[in-house]
């Protein structure tokens, strides 16, 4: 950090800004109710402090040296990024605002825009921070609460479900009219796309099928579902679909589920949050938003 005792304090440069923009000492001793001399003994002291003259003083009046006029438009920008830095962390918009971890897919395909424009709409005071892990260490991501895929049994916190997976081959329409997908058989001839991380994958639907003699390993594989569907929906082969996941991109046409067979996930989706509860009771609400519109229950503690 550059050396802050070379910054003149910040009351000289309140001073000077107020009376800059006013044009005069006295309404700036108005303005932040200070007396007229107060005013002028900081702006001598900033003058003095630089070694040059800020104000061409008159009878009757002040006007700005060309010095005075170049650091009055620093000044400005400073103390307005100040303010809004001030409100974002102290403000009331702070204590509204909540902070959720989780996956890109969830907060992409689940929480749509659709969905988020529900809760907005209902809930205008609230504000919104979805975080992942992408841009920062996991450790250093400070939330309210956390959307979190796994089997709901963690140390610790408070779990509740907001999905019931069922697992079954997606793919676009157009794909499925330039090759077809008629039968299991045909997935042979189509590039499939795997997701690590998850326990159950193409090999577990595909020993549920029946499809005996189609290598599950073969295909690309990718670290993000969000990667995955997006590659689906411009037409470049076939992914496990997650119920919650692609729900919407079914009932809207952009993808569609050439086969009747759904394996049920033995993992899903959760609701993680202290095992104290909600401190922010904006973080409360939200989360019995997400619980009656994930599936239709209610928030206990």
């Amino acid at each position: 950090m550059q050396n802050l005792k070379k910054l003149p304090p910040l009351n000289w440069l309140r001073s000077f800004e107020s009376a800059a923009r006013l044009q005069s000492f006295t309404l700036a001793a108005e303005e932040l109710h200070m007396t007229q001399g107060a005013i002028s003994q900081h702006i001598r002291s900033l003058e003095s402090h630089f070694k040059t003259s800020l104000f061409i003083r008159h009878a009757r009046k002040i006007e700005l040296t060309e010095e005075g006029l170049s650091y009055l438009t620093v000044v400005q920008a400073a103390i307005q990024r100040l303010e809004v830095a001030t409100n974002e962390i102290f403000g009331e918009g702070h204590r509204r605002q909540i902070k959720i971890k989780g996956s890109i897919a969830f907060f992409t395909y689940w929480l749509n825009a659709r969905r988020l424009g529900e809760f907005s709409q209902e809930n205008p005071d609230i504000n919104l921070q979805f975080n992942t892990d992408i841009w920062m260490r996991e450790e250093d991501i400070k939330a309210d609460m956390e959307i979190r895929w796994g089997k709901g049994q963690w140390a610790g916190v408070n779990a509740v479900r907001l999905s019931y997976d069922t697992l079954f081959p997606v793919c676009s329409p157009r794909l499925a009219d330039s090759l077809p997908l008629q039968q299991v058989s045909d997935l042979k001839h189509h590039h499939l796309l795997h997701v690590m991380g998850y326990q159950e994958g193409w090999g577990e639907w595909l020993k549920f099928a029946g499809a005996t003699d189609i290598n599950a390993s073969e295909g690309v594989q990718f670290d993000t579902y969000a990667c995955v569907l997006n590659l689906v929906e411009s037409g470049f082969g076939v992914a496990l679909g997650r119920l919650s996941l692609v729900e919407d991109q079914l009932h809207t046409g952009k993808l569609i589920a050439p086969f009747s067979a759904r394996l049920q996930s033995s993992e899903d989706f959760y609701l993680i949050y202290p095992q104290t509860g909600f401190t922010n009771p904006y973080a409360r609400r939200f989360a019995e938003w997400l619980v009656k519109h994930a599936v239709g229950g209610k928030l206990t503690e």
